[in-house]
């Protein structure tokens, strides 16, 4: 159970940063500052959401185009990136096509870096506390 709780916290905290990272990046990128709950909402709708897509989309694919396998990441993040911004108290907005291309591609890449390397960083740490 502590592990599953430790996953999910890194899930959360690389989307977080992928998240972060698109609004600071992007022009066409923005979180709402003003409510610290909305950035919350929407971290947790869209890792929730990307976690429940990602494996629902690569069966899609799977079935019907074989092709789109490598994209999935990509795809998936593109989905929940859209629905969080439809939800209207997330404080997630995207404007522009080009925005709309290269967010899911920004996101995806930062949390992906993120979920591999937020552990290294944990592991290491327990490592160097622990009495030897």
């Amino acid at each position: 159970m502590i592990m599953f709780l430790v996953r999910a916290a890194i899930f959360l905290a690389s989307a977080a940063v992928g998240l972060i990272v698109a609004d600071l990046v992007l022009p066409g990128f923005s979180i709402s500052w003003r409510d610290w709950w909305g950035f919350v909402l929407a971290i947790v709708i869209f890792a929730v959401l990307q976690s429940v897509l990602a494996p629902w989309i690569a069966r899609m694919a799977e079935r019907h185009a074989p092709a789109l396998l490598g994209g999935i990441g990509i795809v998936s993040t593109f989905v929940a990136l859209f629905i969080v911004v439809l939800i209207p108290g997330a404080g997630l907005v995207i404007d522009g096509l080009l925005t709309w291309i290269l967010a899911p591609v920004l996101v995806w890449l930062v949390t992906a870096l993120a979920t591999w390397l937020l552990p290294a960083l944990f592991i290491r740490k327990k490592v160097q506390e622990s009495p030897a």
